[in-house]
This record gives C-alpha cells, sequence and structure tokens, in this order.
C-alpha cells in the first residue's frame, strides 16, 4: 500500500473514531451527564470538540491529527481520573459506555498519531525528488504509537477492573453505618435519605415491590440495599424486595429506593423530576 492509499484509510478511521466518542458522550450527556455541575460542561465540550476534530482530520492536515491524537488522550485520563480519584465532586462506575468510549479513544489516538507522524508528500521536484516524494519519517514510528497504546490500554483495563459499578459516595449506607432511612427537608420538601444523608429515589417504571432498574440503570442509580431501619420522622412501612442477581433491596410502601450518582453530598436532589433511563424520577416524600 503507497503512503498516499495509507494516509486516506487513517483520515477516514481517524475521523470516525473522533466522532464515535463524541456520539457516545452525546448520549451520556442527554442521559444523566447534563445534570451533574461542572462535569455536566465539561461533556458537552467534549463532544463539540471531537465532533470539530473529526471533521478537520479528514482534511489529513498533520497538525489537526496530532490535535485529534492528544485529545483522544486526555479524555481518556479525564475517564480514568474520574473512576481512580473523581473530579469536581463526582466519581465515575464501570459501565459499558465508558468502557467503549474508552477503546475507541485508545483506537483514536493509535490512527491520529500514526497519520501525524507519517511523511508528509513534499510539493518540491528536484532533481532526486520527484513531484510525488515525501518528507523522511519519524525513526520508529509504529513503536512510539504502539507503546503507548498498549499503556493506554493497560491503565484502562486496571482502572475499569478496579472501579465498582455503583459510586462509593452514592451507594447506599454499609451494615456498619445502621442501614437507618432518615427523612431530612430538601427545596422544602420533606424526603428519604439514607444515613448519609443522600436523597433517595423511586423510579415510576417500577412495579410495586419490583425494580426494572438494571444494567446500566442500576450502575447511576445504585439500588438502596434491603433490611433498613426507619430513623426519627420516618413514617410508612420499610419492606425488601429480590433483584434478579440475588441481592436484597429496600422498598419504602411498596416502591423499591435508589440513590442517584450525581448526589454527591446531603441535601442535593439533582435527580428529581428527571426522565433517565427509561423513565422519570423522583424523591421519595415522607407520608404522614
Amino acid at each position: 500500500m503507497d503512503g498516499s492509499n495509507q494516509r486516506w484509510i487513517l483520515r477516514i478511521a481517524g475521523a470516525g473514531l473522533l466522532i464515535a466518542t463524541g456520539a457516545i458522550h452525546l448520549d451520556l450527556y442527554l442521559t444523566g451527564y447534563n445534570t451533574i455541575p461542572t462535569i455536566d460542561w465539561l461533556f458537552l465540550l467534549q463532544v463539540i470538540s471531537a465532533f470539530a476534530l473529526g471533521l478537520l482530520a479528514l482534511t489529513g492536515n498533520r497538525l489537526m491529527a496530532a490535535a485529534g491524537a492528544l485529545f483522544c488522550l486526555g479524555t481518556l485520563g479525564g475517564y480514568l481520573l474520574s473512576i481512580w480519584f473523581g473530579l469536581f465532586g463526582f466519581r465515575e462506575v464501570r459501565t459499558t459506555a465508558g468502557i467503549v468510549a474508552g477503546v475507541i479513544e485508545v483506537a483514536g489516538f493509535a490512527v491520529l498519531a500514526l497519520l501525524a507522524l507519517l511523511p508528509a508528500p513534499s510539493r518540491r521536484a528536484g532533481a532526486h525528488r520527484g513531484a510525488g516524494a515525501e518528507d523522511q519519517p519519524v525513526p520508529h514510528t509504529g513503536l512510539i504509537v504502539g507503546g503507548v497504546s498498549v499503556v493506554a490500554v493497560v491503565l484502562l483495563a486496571v482502572a475499569v477492573v478496579g472501579a465498582g459499578t455503583s459510586s462509593p459516595g452514592s451507594a447506599a449506607t454499609s451494615t456498619a453505618s445502621g442501614q437507618v432511612v432518615k427523612s431530612a427537608v430538601i427545596n422544602g420538601q420533606k424526603v428519604l435519605t439514607n444515613s448519609k444523608g443522600l436523597t433517595l429515589y423511586w423510579f415510576a417504571p417500577d412495579k410495586k415491590n419490583k425494580s426494572v432498574c438494571y444494567g446500566a440503570c442500576a450502575s447511576y442509580w445504585p439500588p438502596v440495599p434491603g433490611h433498613q431501619k426507619a430513623g426519627p420522622g420516618v413514617t410508612g412501612t420499610l419492606g425488601t424486595i429480590s433483584r434478579t442477581d440475588g441481592s436484597t433491596q429496600a422498598t419504602y410502601n411498596g416502591r423499591p429506593l435508589y440513590t442517584y450518582i450525581a448526589d454527591s453530598a446531603p441535601g442535593q436532589a439533582r435527580g428529581n423530576n428527571v426522565n433517565l433511563n427509561g423513565g422519570l424520577w423522583h424523591v421519595v416524600p415522607v407520608t404522614g
């Protein structure tokens, strides 16, 4: 394959990978991340940048290719930091969309880095160089790009394996904390919270004593473990249901209970009245 055809294939592939990661982040933005302060506009900026760089990559410009490659690494780096340490009070969880986006970003870096490092056709024709001659290639291009890509894949794998499927800050209380459901006034309404003060929610599509929130839904809306005790001011009936994975989930007046990963501190109710993961979510009002 000559250099011209190789560059053309890399241009198409690089543009497609950038647009693909932008599309995934757009879907994530529309289905939950638009409710998370600071993270919301960062996701929107990522989407705009990915689409713009994808279109620019089609030109074959080596500088634009380099920018796209660095953008892919930067996006992946942000994802890894969010899993390991959290960003702006939000800690990412393991989801299929996140893993797929990470793999696409590694592939995007590799393709665009190769495009940026490939010798460009020379525009000068000389005694010893024809009009189609190329600049000298960067030494060890494949080794450099391959090495960075392998490191990126390893870091992604380590992060994914070590990440939980629910946010530690938003997960329901542990046995050590007593698994007590409390009440609090949030935005002028008396609602249920877990023992850490994080708001509890119910999901409109759920049936009485039956949850339909699984997979990615349960990653963003962690089910509250069963066998909760009522704290002061909590009325109504607490119960327990069995989930398909064998775990138990707490209910309140027959409604399965959840927290929301976008709530990072007591007094927040960012998931109230939002339409995500297949239906509307609401805070749980304390009855009585």
